[in-house]
């Protein structure tokens, strides 16, 4: 059975993204003792550089730059007089405080599913699946939060291990609901709706490499905006 049939099968990258958190939750268990923080560290850079990448090779798909770059701008400014980061991050910061007399094992769930499906790249990554598309942005992800999951079991034990129902659930439900909406998107509007994805990633990667922290969240309505003007610009 080869990659290219795999990736066919229904929710595939969410699966590979369930399955790399609980392999990276059974890995740090097993060697909590003797893992240096450097190592993990230096993953979460390697990474940060291929996100850049991908990124770069998405926006790279527009046809109309002007279509970018005002899906960009209108986007940001609807999501940052929304606050979407903002609100989002103050509901997670409530959630963890309401949890976190519950003990290691219910922090760890909670806090790991936080990270791994409260972020632009579980969003993007499951309506590019939910498209038709090679799951690149789910695999991707798969690496990072395998990496990440390894951390936080260090941490916070093998309660992280159950965050891999939530982000099936989660992206899951994403990728169906993106895969309906498909007969009505022409390939132009996924074209141009990738690209301001790929922008997104782009601004993600500046904080995954501690280069600068980007809002990426409140940049969500640009997917939107993209998709508008492709109707009517295209």
């Amino acid at each position: 059975m080869n990659i290219e049939y795999l990736s066919q099968l229904p929710l595939f990258g969410s699966i590979v993204n369930a399955l790399a958190i609980l392999a990276g939750t059974a890995f740090g268990l097993v060697f909590r003792s003797a893992l240096p923080e450097r190592v993990t560290a230096s993953a979460f850079q390697a990474i940060g550089l291929v996100t850049l990448w991908l990124g770069m090779s998405m926006a790279g798909a527009t046809s109309n730059i002007l279509i970018l770059v005002l899906s960009i701008v209108i986007g940001t400014i609807a999501g940052e007089f929304w606050d979407l980061d903002g609100k989002l991050r103050s509901e997670a910061e409530s959630l963890q405080r309401r949890i976190g007399a519950s003990g290691n094992f219910t922090e760890g769930f909670m806090a790991a599913t936080l990270l791994f499906c409260m972020g632009s790249m579980a969003i993007l990554g499951s309506i590019e699946e939910g498209l038709g598309q090679w799951p690149k942005l789910l695999l991707t992800k798969s690496l990072m939060d395998g990496v990440a999951s390894v951390a936080f079991a260090v941490s916070l034990g093998a309660g992280v291990a159950l965050s891999a129902l939530s982000v099936l659930v989660y992206q899951g439900s994403l990728t169906l609901a993106a895969g309906a909406l498909q007969p009505y998107l022409t390939d132009g509007m996924t074209s141009e709706i990738s690209a301001v994805g790929g922008i997104m990633l782009i601004g993600l990667s500046l904080g995954i490499l501690e280069i600068k922290r980007i809002k990426v969240m409140n940049m969500l309505p640009a997917l939107l905006v993209a998709g508008i003007l492709a109707i009517y610009m295209i």
